[in-house]
């Protein structure tokens, strides 16, 4: 049993968010995992600056900040995982949609993917893995039906 809540603090009506519980339901069975425990926010870009800047020393905003809770090697054993939060700028999903020239859809969904794999533990910090996990994360939003530019 997975506990996956989505917030949206920014006021504004987000029509998607229904598309994004379920990609996010797929995605975890394509990984193959059960008893999950996360959450995405939506916040806007002031938000998302005020916590790049407190967390890491960012004073600017960004699209998709994760709190892994199992980075920390204290964090207790559990008989679920508690993976931790997926930080999503609504504002940055509105801008770089029409930067990228695709779907308002498109861009949230593909920022969530990459939080959750960011929470399993995925990260581009090299080529290497950058290679393994945007792949990763083009096959989840491939078969799940949300193609580049759609």
């Amino acid at each position: 049993m997975n506990n996956i809540e989505i917030y949206n603090e920014t006021g504004k009506e987000i029509k998607e968010l229904e598309i994004i519980k379920k990609l996010v339901d797929f995605a975890i069975e394509y990984e193959k995992l059960d008893n999950l425990v996360f959450n995405i926010i939506i916040v806007d870009n002031e938000h998302i600056r005020d916590i790049n800047k407190n967390y890491r020393n960012i004073d600017r905003s960004t699209d998709v900040i994760t709190f892994a809770l199992e980075d920390n090697k204290d964090f207790p054993n559990m008989p679920y995982r508690i993976l931790g939060d997926i930080y999503i700028s609504l504002d940055k999903v509105e801008e770089q949609s029409k930067l990228y020239g695709h779907s308002f859809l498109r861009e949230l969904a593909f920022l969530t993917i990459h939080g959750f794999l960011h929470l399993l533990g995925y990260d581009h910090m090299n080529s290497e893995d950058e290679k393994v996990m945007f792949s990763k994360q083009e096959l989840i939003l491939n078969e799940y039906g949300i193609q580049k530019n759609s």
